[in-house]
């Protein structure tokens, strides 16, 4: 079913299959006209033709590669100047399943520039827009391994680490203003994720394997829920509100005059 009413506007990079483009489809649906941004050109026009037929909406093509500087600025600029921009839904990004010392170096350093920088400069070209309308969604589409940084190669593990950080932050400095953000922590999605990474998801045990559709509709539940992460595949919210909990309980003795007595240091103050 088709919601009628009209949501403004989703911008979501990474739009041209896997998750993104089901994303795509269920915010269409819900009543957001589209920018979709990819590099897959032809695969972003079928997708907004099939989406104009099903649901009505306005819908937008950007071809941009987000590992291309220019290509970032392009989009920068878009966020910045289109009023009608409600929702931003950063999904673009590349992964790796192969050991940090057989991985090439280049690559790494491509994955931090999609995964971290570009994500980081969407964001901030948004932000305050979003700010001074006083509403306003940024979707960050980290992953499991961001609290499980063995699982996957690590610099991987690493940049999803930090849109998690980079989303709490910005939920602890923006939801008083009035914007909502939410980190999606997907496990292993049915997706061309894995033949990039060189380890085809048919190789991985089916029972942790979530299809795509279920993961954005779970992901979107989430958000409708107010939740600021969300992890489709965690069967009791309770087991991550205990992990946040341990997490703050170390607050008071991160920072602190003296080391601690288990180290057996004498203090020189």
């Amino acid at each position: 079913m088709n919601d009628t009413t009209h949501k403004g506007t989703a911008l979501i990079t990474g739009a041209s299959s896997g998750i993104g483009a089901i994303y795509a489809d269920r915010l269409a649906r819900r009543g957001y006209d589209l920018i979709l941004v990819a590099r897959n050109r032809e695969r972003l026009d079928k997708l907004a033709n099939r989406l104009t037929s099903a649901t009505g909406r306005s819908i937008e093509v950007v071809a941009a590669d987000l590992g291309n500087k220019a290509d970032v600025r392009r989009i920068e600029e878009i966020l910045r100047s289109d009023s009608s921009i409600t929702m931003l839904v950063n999904n673009a990004g590349i992964g790796g399943a192969g050991p940090l010392l057989v991985s090439d170096v280049d690559t790494m350093e491509a994955m931090i520039d999609l995964n971290v920088t570009s994500l980081t400069r969407l964001t901030y070209a948004i932000a305050p827009a979003f700010v001074a309308r006083g509403t306003g969604t940024i979707v960050n589409i980290s992953s499991i391994v961001a609290v499980a940084p063995e699982m996957l190669n690590g610099v991987y593990g690493g940049t999803k680490a930090f849109v998690l950080a980079f989303s709490q932050s910005l939920h602890h400095e923006l939801v008083a203003k009035g914007v909502r953000v939410q980190a999606v922590l997907p496990g292993a999605t049915r997706t061309e994720f894995w033949d990039v990474a060189g380890h085809p998801v048919e190789n991985l045990p089916q029972s942790i394997v979530m299809s795509a559709d279920d993961l954005v509709d779970a992901a979107l539940a989430g958000l409708d829920q107010g939740e600021l992460a969300t992890v489709p595949s965690l069967p009791d919210a309770v087991d991550w509100a205990a992990f946040e909990a341990a997490r703050a309980a170390l607050g008071p003795n991160l920072s602190r005059s003296e080391p601690a007595a288990r180290y057996g240091v004498k203090s020189a103050v």
